[in-house]
């Protein structure tokens, strides 16, 4: 009976693993055959990865540079909002945090429609992918300040900082020197969330593109109404071959920070 009941959660997450890897697995495979139509049958092919790269390399770059802009914002925003609200719990504080984290109770559609109103009459800012970078921002800051603020709040600040106070560290050095290393498992993890979002983010992200500032995710969507089966999945393993081993590198990099840590 006891083994029994330790084999269960094993065989749910294991059903649960091929109800998502078996279509992935699929879709790859879609994109690196002839005719999909035909099946493995009909040869394997990297022709249909050379014309995604062909038509779509711009929209690679641009998702990837927005989401290394977006992580830079939120660290310079978020990691201090995290430390002011540490620093200073009360009434007042909870209520920013609400309002920081209100993006996330608001339909990406109803933001980026916010923004149009506010700033689509500037025509060179509308067009430009700083526009679209605000909007990333807005929505993956809640996430960058709610994980920094998380591992703060299991630390006293106050003893460390007083005690870094005492040997004539100045605000700028105890928050560098203090506040940083100790915060740094939550600013990874607050970094991976802010950087997988925002290649990822398309709600948001189709409303505030041009025909010139494709993202990852709109050209994915693009792909699949305007091409063949075979290129929208040969771009769907481009997009995997992109986030899975950046998520595979930030994972490790939060790990070792918080084995350092203990």
């Amino acid at each position: 009976m006891k083994s029994l009941t330790r084999s269960i959660p094993m065989v749910v997450t294991l059903l649960a693993c091929a109800f998502l890897f078996i279509p992935i697995m699929q879709s790859v495979l879609a994109g690196l055959t002839v005719n999909y139509f035909r099946g493995l049958s009909s040869g394997l092919t990297l022709k249909w990865v050379g014309q995604v790269w062909q038509l779509y390399s711009s929209s690679i770059f641009l998702s990837i540079w927005l989401a290394l802009a977006c992580l830079v914002v939120t660290l310079i925003l978020g990691v201090p909002a995290a430390y002011a609200l540490a620093r200073n719990p009360g009434r007042a504080s909870r209520i920013l945090e609400e309002l920081i984290s209100l993006p996330l109770a608001i339909p990406g559609l109803a933001i980026a429609l916010a923004l149009l109103q506010l700033y689509g009459s500037y025509h060179g800012f509308r067009t430009h992918w700083s526009f679209i970078l605000i909007g990333h921002v807005l929505y993956t800051l809640p996430f960058m300040v709610r994980s920094t603020l998380s591992v703060l709040a299991t630390i006293d600040l106050t003893t460390l900082e007083e005690g870094a106070a005492s040997l004539g560290a100045g605000p700028l050095r105890r928050f560098f020197d203090i506040v940083v290393p100790n915060a740094l498992p939550g600013i990874l993890a607050g970094a991976l969330t802010v950087v997988t979002l925002s290649i990822g983010e398309f709600n948001l992200t189709w409303m505030l593109h041009t025909p010139y500032l494709k993202t990852l995710p709109v050209g994915l969507a693009d792909s699949y109404a305007s091409m063949r089966l075979e290129v929208a999945s040969a771009y769907t393993l481009v997009f995997f071959v992109i986030i899975v081993p950046l998520l595979m590198a930030m994972q490790w990099a939060s790990a070792r920070a918080q084995r350092n840590m203990q």
